[in-house]
């Protein structure tokens, strides 16, 4: 359980970083629980990207590039692939 926290916060700390739409704030807490759901569930980049870049759509009317969104899930998959690795 504690190895899921720490790698959750991983997932979060490198969400709020990404700021897509430059909020000052980074005021992306239900987007950034959607997308560490998506994490969990998928492992192909490119269905990933398309979860973020709904997830992120949704909540803010506007659309992220594909590629933007590519570059942020292969980055929170290879936490995902690095910690089960040293599990």
């Amino acid at each position: 359980m504690r190895e899921e926290v720490q790698i959750n916060l991983q997932y979060v700390d490198v969400l709020n970083q990404w700021d897509p739409f430059h909020l000052e704030n980074g005021d992306y807490d239900p987007e950034i629980a959607d997308t560490t759901q998506a994490v969990h569930e998928l492992d192909d980049p490119l269905k990933l990207a398309k979860r973020i870049q709904a997830i992120y759509e949704f909540s803010f009317e506007k659309i992220i590039s594909i590629d933007e969104c590519r570059r942020i899930a292969i980055d929170l998959l290879m936490i995902k692939a690095n910690q089960s690795c040293s599990l």
